[in-house]
């Protein structure tokens, strides 16, 4: 395939001896929209860009004076051919001398040819790597620091397709800039050399430009239409196989695999037609190229031929432009080609910079303090009022506190607001009014390692990470030694299920744990807590999604892991929270009760209502 075509369908390579091909964009599956071309120069973008590369300025300048010298150097090699043409090799010259000293010359352009394509090439990569590692850092960390809210609302692969393909493409773009230098001068020099060794003949030899030219302004509409068409159509297939095998198990439950085959098909036969149509396209400009290479070489043979034979041009300029003509239609291609990485580049970066420019709403201040050891392990809202959205608030002005050692349990239907209070504490997100504090100390104040050292969450689905069972027990306390994470999991009874796996405590989890039940990653989630020895513990919904044996494996451990601490019990199930020191029950984002089970009971409000009609759970209602 042609170095003329954009990127799409199948990714092109310059492939020219002394060059590297661009890096191939590796990504995930995204959307048609992710992967539209921008416009062909965004100021901004290459502003923030330069940004990045600045740092490496200095290795960039070596770069560019070694792509320069390559380039002359390969300018250089047809003028030595033509003056040993007809100067050292003329009919009757005799110079075995100067013969000598122009093999010694090219000897000497090709060492240096040789010397600064390695320093280009070395150069090169070398700033590429850095700038993919500087890009990815500084995503990562960004993406560290933002609000959950942002988290909530984007998807996970798009994050990917920019962390990966769109990164990768500001690479590619650096790296194929620094080439396009090599092919502006390989280009400016041909013209130049040609012009200066004959003007009538090189006059001649480029009018062969404007016809090419002419075909690309028909050509690039056509074949920019077909490649998107290609990409959407990819887009399609790749979301359509993404959601059936998330959701085999639906589908084989279904018996729907005949009917999601057929629309299957569909759309991979549509995409196979598009990426037919847009490689007809793409090669469609070779044949051009080629046809307009030879014209262009037969002038040379036929006028410059003739004119050789009237002993109006020497044979040896002859023959450079042969070699000329040669290379000249190189640089074209690769020019044309950086136009489309340029246009998928600025795309890539304003969508890298959107990301970069995501507000932090959790900010930690410079004045944040750790917690004094003294401090107590206590946690208090003060007419708290919190939403996820504008004029839409989730609590209003809830009031509580719970002392150093206490077990409170939060209640209520689905969407009183329970959750959030757990998030609040954590100060994954600001309060619009109010206080939340633990420790006495407004969470606002503190430093968030601080909150992650005292504070330690079981959430109602454990998300388990890759690596070995012990690895993630230590997960929150990376220095625990094997002792401690053995004795966290026999204090919780994961110790005997650990123990029967193939490997034990090195056993290695799957992608979130899925090897192992769902009770035993709940098992290892309460071990995880139990070896952060964290003063105050927050579980949400521990024991929602486990069956009745399990769920009393969990009771026992979460009566060891409750021992001296500070907790905040979140559940749905009464009989969950009927031991615990405190009720809360929240409703609409309302405290509207407090108390323990029997004066709940006493009062005879919602939760005694619900007790009294034998409900098990809020949801109840």
């Amino acid at each position: 395939m042609s170095g003329d075509a954009p990127r799409q369908p199948l990714p092109p390579h310059l492939g020219r001896r002394g060059r590297r091909a661009p890096l191939a964009v590796v990504g995930s599956q995204v959307s048609y929209e992710e992967e539209m071309f921008g416009a062909a120069f965004d100021g901004v973008v290459v502003r923030r860009f330069w940004g990045f590369v600045r740092p490496y300025r200095r290795l960039l300048a070596v770069a560019v004076v070694g792509v320069v010298i390559f380039t002359l150097t390969q300018v250089m090699v047809p003028l030595l051919v033509r003056y040993a043409v007809d100067h050292a090799m003329a009919e009757g010259s005799g110079e075995v001398a100067l013969l000598r000293a122009i093999a010694l010359g090219f000897l000497a352009v090709v060492s240096v040819n040789y010397a600064s394509n390695i320093t280009q090439e070395l150069m090169v990569g070398r700033i590429a790597g850095h700038l993919l590692f500087d890009l990815r850092r500084a995503m990562y960390r960004h993406l560290q620091d933002v609000s959950l809210g942002f988290m909530d609302k984007t998807e996970v692969g798009r994050l990917m397709s920019r962390l990966q393909g769109d990164v990768s493409a500001l690479q590619e773009f650096l790296e194929t800039s620094i080439f396009a230098i090599g092919d502006f001068v390989l280009l400016l020099g041909i013209v130049t050399v040609l012009l200066t060794l004959d003007v009538r003949l090189g006059l001649l030899t480029l009018a062969v430009v404007p016809a090419l030219l002419l075909v690309r302004l028909v050509w690039l509409p056509r074949a920019r239409a077909a490649f998107l068409r290609a990409r959407e159509t990819s887009s399609a297939v790749n979301g359509a196989l993404a959601e059936n095998v998330h959701g085999v198990r639906a589908i084989q439950e279904m018996v729907r695999e005949p009917v999601n085959y057929t629309l299957f098909e569909d759309k991979a036969g549509e995409n196979l037609r598009s990426h037919m149509v847009a490689s007809r396209y793409s090669n469609a400009m070779v044949p051009v190229v080629e046809l307009l290479t030879g014209a262009a070489m037969a002038v040379v043979v036929v006028v410059g031929g003739s004119m050789v034979l009237d002993d109006a041009l020497p044979l040896g300029v002859m023959v450079a432009f042969l070699f000329y003509v040669q290379r000249f239609f190189d640089p074209i291609r690769s020019l044309t080609l950086q136009y489309s990485i340029m246009q998928r580049a600025m795309a890539s970066g304003q969508r890298i910079f959107e990301v970069l420019d995501v507000p932090v709403d959790v900010r930690e201040r410079d004045s944040a303090q750790d917690l004094a050891p003294d401090a107590g392990a206590s946690i208090e809202f003060r007419d708290v009022t919190f939403g996820y959205e504008p004029g839409r608030p989730v609590l209003e002005r809830v009031s509580f506190r719970v002392e150093p050692g206490e077990t409170v349990a939060l209640v209520g239907p689905t969407g009183s607001g329970k959750t959030s209070t757990m998030a609040l504490v954590k100060r994954f997100y600001d309060v619009w009014e109010g206080q939340v504090l633990v420790g006495g100390h407004d969470v606002r104040e503190l430093t968030r390692r601080t909150l992650g050292r005292n504070i330690a969450m079981v959430l109602q689905e454990p998300f388990l990470f890759s690596g070995t069972i012990a690895d993630n027990i230590r997960y929150q306390k990376t220095e625990a030694s094997q002792a401690e994470v053995e004795a966290a999991a026999r204090a919780v009874g994961a110790h005997d299920f650990i123990m029967r796996l193939p490997h034990g405590y090195d056993t290695e989890l799957d992608q979130r744990g899925t090897n192992i039940s769902l009770g035993q990653r709940q098992l290892v989630s309460f071990a995880r807590a139990l070896v952060a020895d964290a003063p105050i513990l927050v579980l949400d919904e521990a024991t929602a999604n486990v069956d009745s044996y399990t769920e009393r494996q969990i009771q026992r451990a979460l009566a060891r892991l409750l021992e001296g601490r500070t907790a905040m019990v979140i559940a749905h199930r009464l009989a969950t929270v009927r031991g615990a020191d405190r009720i809360l029950v929240l409703q609409d984002g309302k405290l509207i009760e407090r108390g323990n089970h029997d004066e709940l009971v006493a009062h005879g409000g919602l939760y005694a209502r619900l007790y009294r009609l034998n409900h098990a759970s809020f949801d109840d209602l």
